[in-house]
């Protein structure tokens, strides 16, 4: 993967909100070679994160290896990289940057493919916020993607999801400093009680009960985990960054695009690839029960949970359990494999 991210530029770009952006900037890298043998893959990122951080499926002997596969990473608008609230001048800066949404980025990712001269993905792999532009991508973009992998996300944000993030933003915006969005230095009490208020949804119940934190820190204790959650979650973080970030989470729905009137359930169906839906059996964030949904709406849908007490993080390779569950079924999902583990197609369940 290259030392740095690229910048992908688009002039006069609208976004959703009908806001013209002067210039948008998608970051993105890219590891192997264009002329791969199996194909180029796309790799969105997820929240307040960048095209680097997807380890847990990128490099040799996993996954998506480099040796096989061209491998796109983008960044999602908001994160800091990309165009964002924090790095765009004004009339958008700031506060006036306007809420842009899951389907601006996909749409500036198709307009990234087109410059790449990539016109066919074998796959889009995508973990959380990247869960939800890969459901996004294969409902805009019939046929250019053979196979979609969501892990720990969802193809819409539903009410509780709205409500989680109100919470976690109202303990942000609380803080004096913030100013609606206008602080001239960082509302660090701000931040902090969003990073407190995030620590006790980020893992299971589980998790905390037993101490799993030990395992990636011996040393650690509960003090100590709290206070890193507390002091450094989003380390060089820009508030109204996170703020975007939240917001495309809350308003996104692949039922809002064009053509399927609010209806989810009619766009996951109209997904006529393979789609393998990956969520952590413990995560609070997206619920097991939420990608069951959406697996059930999709023709070729597969559900296969990743048994771990994680909670969100298992979608991300976590532990060293998760890493290898998740590995081994993307592998086998691509390589057109029976997963004997997943649920098939059409399962039943609760209405939507």
């Amino acid at each position: 993967m290259t030392d740095d991210p690229q910048i992908f530029t688009v002039r006069d770009f609208r976004t959703e909100s009908g806001a013209v952006l002067p210039q948008a900037h998608l970051a993105f890298r890219t590891s192997g070679s264009p002329d791969a043998p199996r194909g180029a893959v796309l790799v969105p990122s997820h929240f307040m994160a960048g095209s680097a951080d997807n380890g847990f499926v990128i490099g040799p002997g996993l996954a998506l290896d480099p040796a096989e596969f061209f491998v796109i990473a983008t960044e999602l608008l908001g994160n800091g990289v990309s165009s964002s609230p924090s790095t765009t001048p004004p009339p958008f800066d700031g506060p006036r940057f306007p809420v842009t949404t899951i389907r601006d980025t996909v749409a500036l990712i198709r307009l990234l493919l087109d410059d790449l001269g990539v016109q066919h993905l074998a796959a889009v792999v995508g973990f959380s916020m990247g869960a939800m532009q890969a459901f996004q991508l294969a409902v805009s973009a019939p046929g250019l993607v053979d196979r979609v992998v969501a892990l720990a996300g969802t193809a819409r944000c539903t009410a509780h999801g709205v409500a989680r993030l109100e919470g976690q933003l109202a303990a942000l915006t609380a803080d004096p400093v913030f100013a609606d969005g206008e602080y001239a230095e960082q509302p660090q009490v701000g931040l902090s009680a969003f990073g407190t208020v995030w620590a006790a949804w980020l893992y299971s119940q589980q998790w905390w009960r037993d101490g799993l934190w030990r395992q990636q820190d011996p040393d650690s204790t509960f003090e100590s985990v709290m206070a890193g959650f507390r002091d450094d979650f989003l380390p060089g973080a820009d508030a109204n960054d996170v703020v975007l970030h939240c917001r495309t989470w809350q308003q996104h729905d692949v039922g809002t695009t064009p053509g399927f009137d609010g209806d989810t359930a009619a766009a996951l169906a109209s997904i006529a690839v393979p789609v393998l839906v990956m969520p952590g059996a413990t995560d609070l964030y997206f619920p097991a029960d939420d990608a069951r949904l959406d697996a059930a709406a999709i023709p070729g849908g597969l559900f296969l949970p990743i048994p771990s007490p994680w909670g969100h993080p298992a979608g991300a390779g976590a532990s060293p359990e998760d890493a290898a569950f998740l590995n081994d079924a993307i592998r086998r999902f691509l390589a057109g494999e029976a997963i004997p583990e997943a649920e098939g197609a059409g399962q039943e369940g609760p209405e939507r």
